[in-house]
C-alpha cells in the first residue's frame, strides 16, 4: 500500500500559519520577577484633582412644563436666567481650581450632547482662557433620561403620580426609560471615564500634572446616577436623594489616599441636605483616607448589614 505524502510546506514551532516567524517577548513578559533588579515599572499617571459635576442652568422647560410638547427635549434651550446660572458656575469652578495655588491647572469637560448643556457648558467657559482648558468631549450617555419624545403635558403629570407609587428608579416612562436603564448606560460611561483616568488620557504629551480637573456637564437624574454608580449606593439610598439645583455642582476631590470623596469640599450638612444618610457619610470619610483599589469592609453595601442573623 503507497505510503500517504504529507504536505510539503509544514507548520513548525516558530511561525505563524502563514510562514512568519512569531516574536517571541522573552521571559520577562510571564514571569516579572525575572526582570533585571534595575528594571523601573512606569508609575500610573497622576488621577485628576476633582471631578465637578454640574446640572445645567434654568431651561425653558424648567419654567414652563409644556414646551415638551412641542420642542424636541435634546433642542430644549436655557432661559437667560440659565444663562446666568451657568456663568455664576464658572466663576465658582475657577475659584475653586485656582485656590490650589498651582500654575498649570487645566480643566477638561465632558458634556451631554443635549442643547440646554451646551449651553451651560459655554457660560461655564467663559470663566477660562483657552489656554485652561485642556479639552472638551461630548458625550451621549450623559444625556437626559429620555421620557418618549413629544410629551403629552396631562399625561406627563400622570406617569410622575404613578412613577412615586412604582418607584423612581424602576419605573420606565411609556417609549421612554427609568432611571435603571440610565443606571446601565452611566455604568458604560464609567468605566470609559475610570480607563481615561488611568491612563492620563487628560494630559498634554510630555506632562504629568496632579492639578487636572474634569467637568461633567450633564442633568440632574443623570448626575444622581452617576453618583450612585460611582459610590455602590444602593437603589433605597438612590431614591433618598434630592436634585441638584440648575447651575449647581457636586465637587468629588481627592483625599490623602487618592479617592475621591464629597466630604473634601463639601461639609456633611450640605449632603444630608441632598440626601446622604449617617452610613453614606461615614463611607464618605472612609473614602477621604483610603487609596484606589482598598475597599471598606464595613460599607452597608458589602458588609454583615445585609443580613439579619448576625450579632
Amino acid at each position: 500500500m503507497a505510503s500517504s505524502s504529507l504536505p510539503s510546506s509544514r507548520f513548525r514551532c516558530c511561525e505563524d500559519t502563514l510562514g512568519r516567524r512569531r516574536h517571541h517577548p522573552g521571559p520577562s513578559l510571564y514571569f516579572p520577577e525575572k526582570l533585571p533588579a534595575a528594571a523601573v515599572v512606569p508609575t500610573p499617571p497622576p488621577r485628576p484633582r476633582r471631578i465637578i459635576l454640574v446640572r445645567h442652568g434654568q431651561s425653558e422647560g424648567n419654567v414652563d412644563e409644556s414646551v415638551y410638547t412641542r420642542v424636541p427635549d435634546p433642542r430644549i434651550g436655557l432661559t437667560a436666567k440659565g444663562r446666568e446660572d451657568a456663568e455664576a458656575c464658572g466663576r465658582r469652578i475657577r475659584e475653586l481650581v485656582a485656590s490650589d495655588g498651582a500654575d498649570d491647572w487645566k480643566v477638561y469637560f465632558y458634556v451631554s450632547p443635549y442643547q440646554r448643556t451646551l449651553e451651560t457648558l459655554r457660560g461655564v467657559g467663559r470663566a477660562f482662557e483657552r489656554s485652561r482648558i485642556a479639552g472638551v468631549r461630548e458625550e451621549p450617555r450623559l444625556r437626559e433620561q429620555d421620557f418618549g419624545n413629544f410629551q403629552d403635558r396631562e399625561r406627563m403629570r400622570i406617569e410622575k403620580k404613578i412613577r412615586q407609587r412604582y418607584g423612581r428608579f424602576f419605573y420606565r416612562f411609556p417609549n421612554g426609560e427609568s432611571a435603571a436603564d440610565v443606571y446601565d448606560r452611566i455604568t458604560g460611561f464609567r468605566e470609559t471615564l475610570k480607563a481615561d483616568i488611568d491612563i492620563g488620557r487628560f494630559q498634554p504629551p510630555g506632562e504629568r500634572s496632579p492639578n487636572m480637573n474634569l467637568v461633567i456637564v450633564s442633568h440632574g437624574l443623570t448626575l444622581r446616577v452617576f453618583l450612585m454608580r460611582w459610590y455602590k449606593w444602593t437603589v433605597e439610598q438612590f431614591e433618598g436623594l434630592n436634585n441638584f439645583e440648575n447651575g449647581g455642582m457636586l465637587v468629588m476631590q481627592t483625599g490623602f489616599g487618592g479617592r475621591y470623596s464629597l466630604l473634601v469640599y463639601h461639609n456633611s450638612q450640605e449632603l444630608q441636605e441632598f440626601g446622604l444618610t449617617e452610613a453614606m457619610l461615614t463611607d464618605q470619610e472612609w473614602q477621604k483616607t483610603a487609596k484606589p483599589g482598598e475597599l471598606n469592609y464595613n460599607w452597608v453595601t458589602s458588609g454583615p448589614s445585609w443580613f439579619t442573623h448576625f450579632s
